[in-house]
C-alpha cells in the first residue's frame, strides 16, 4: 500500500534534499552507522567461517571449545589467535577471517615497536598503550556512542514531550508546580551525583543511561510547553473540546503534530550532545566500565600518551567528524521545518 504524503511534507523533503551538505551528511552517517552495526563481521579476533574436517563452523556467531577441532585439544573456549590451534585447523581445512582480525579487546602480538605502536599495514591506526588495535576500538566505540546517543535521545524526548504537554495544556497550578520542580531538579549537581554513584556500583550501559535520563528529559520540555500553551487556545482545539473530545485525544491529535515541528529540529543537536556527553564521562573516568570500546577512552589515551600523536589525531578526527555530520543534518532538518520556507 503506497504511502501518501501531504503537500507540506513533500515540500519539506524537497527543501531537505536541496541542502546538499545535509543530505550528503545524512547518507554518510547512515552508511557508517549501518556498517558499525556489523562490527563483529568487520573487526574480530574470531574467524567468520571455518571449514574443518568436512564440517562447517561459524565462530563469529557461536562459541566453540578447542576439542571441537580435535579430541587431543582441551575443552576450553577456543582462542583462534593461538598459533597451535590455527595450525591444527588449517591442517584439515581453512578459516575465513574478517577484514580486521582484531576485536576491541584483542592485544596485538608481535608488534615491531613497544605499544603504543604507530600506524602500519598490520594496524592502520596503530595501537594504544595496551597493544589494542585503535581502528577496531574506533569501530566498536562509534557504535557504542551512537547507540547510547540514540537511546538517550529517544527516551528523553518521549518523557520531555509528555511533561511539556501536560504543563502547557493544563497550565495554571499544574504548570506552576511543574516549573518549580524543574528549576529545583535542574539545579542538582549531576556530575557529583554520578561520582557518588560510581563509588557505589560500576556504571554500565543501562545504569548510565537511566542515570542520565533522570536529568536530560528536560531538554525539550520548555519548547513543547510553549507550543501547547499556544495551541490550546486555537479555535479548532476549543471546538474539539466543546464536542466532548477527551483531553488526551485533543493533545495527541490536534496539538502534538504542531509541537513536533519544533521538536524535530532539535533532535539532531540533542543526539550530538548525547554522544559528546558519553565521550566526556568516559574521558573523565565516570562513564562505561574500563576496557569498554569508547571514543572518550581514546581521548584519555591520547592525553596520557603525548608521545603517540596518532591517538590524538584519530580521536579528534573521529569525534569531530561525527559531531560535524550530526550538526549538518540538524541544520538541514531545521531549514526543512522552517515555516518561512513553506508556501503560504
Amino acid at each position: 500500500m503506497a504511502v501518501t504524503l501531504s503537500p507540506v511534507t513533500r515540500r519539506r523533503l524537497a527543501i531537505f534534499r536541496e541542502n546538499r551538505r545535509g543530505l550528503v551528511s545524512l547518507r554518510l552517517f547512515l552508511v557508517l552507522f549501518i556498517l558499525s552495526l556489523f562490527a563483529e563481521f568487520i573487526a574480530n579476533d574470531r574467524p567468520l567461517l571455518i571449514r574443518y574436517d568436512g564440517a562447517w563452523y561459524a565462530p563469529v556467531l557461536i562459541d566453540y571449545s578447542e576439542d571441537a577441532f580435535g579430541a587431543d585439544l582441551l575443552p576450553t573456549q577456543a582462542d583462534y589467535t593461538d598459533p597451535m590451534l590455527r595450525d591444527w585447523i588449517e591442517a584439515k581445512g581453512w578459516m575465513l577471517w574478517p577484514p580486521l582480525p582484531y576485536s576491541y579487546t584483542t592485544s596485538v602480538k608481535d608488534l615491531a615497536t613497544p605499544s603504543p605502536s604507530p600506524p602500519s599495514w598490520k594496524n592502520p591506526l596503530g595501537t594504544d598503550d595496551q597493544a589494542r588495535d585503535v581502528l577496531a576500538r574506533v569501530i566498536y566505540g562509534f557504535r557504542m556512542s551512537v547507540l547510547f546517543g540514540f537511546s538517550l535521545t529517544a527516551v528523553t524526548t518521549v518523557i520531555g514531550m509528555a511533561a511539556g504537554a501536560i504543563q502547557g495544556f493544563y497550565g495554571g497550578l499544574t504548570d506552576l508546580l511543574f516549573q518549580r520542580f524543574i528549576e529545583i531538579w535542574n539545579g542538582m549537581p549531576e556530575l557529583y551525583l554520578l561520582i557518588i554513584l560510581g563509588s557505589i556500583i560500576t556504571p554500565g550501559f543501562w545504569v548510565l543511561l537511566i542515570f542520565l535520563l533522570l536529568f536530560r528529559w528536560m531538554n525539550l520540555t520548555g519548547v513543547v510547553r510553549a507550543e501547547f500553551l499556544r495551541g490550546r487556545n486555537l479555535e479548532y482545539v476549543r471546538a474539539a473540546q466543546a464536542l466532548g473530545v477527551s483531553d488526551t485525544m485533543v493533545m495527541w491529535r490536534h496539538i502534538l503534530p504542531n509541537a513536533m515541528v519544533a521538536t524535530l529540529t532539535f533532535l539532531p543537536f540533542i543526539l550530538s550532545g548525547s554522544v559528546t556527553l558519553l565521550s566526556t564521562l568516559d574521558f573523565l573516568g565516570f562513564g562505561l566500565p574500563p576496557g569498554s570500546a569508547s571514543l572518550g577512552e581514546l581521548v584519555a589515551q591520547a592525553k596520557s600518551n603525548l608521545q603517540a600523536p596518532w591517538l590524538a589525531i584519530t580521536a579528534f578526527l573521529v569525534l569531530g567528524s561525527v559531531l560535524t555530520l550530526l550538526i549538518f543534518i540538524g541544520e538541514a532538518v531545521r531549514n526543512a521545518f522552517d515555516p518561512r520556507r513553506l508556501p503560504a
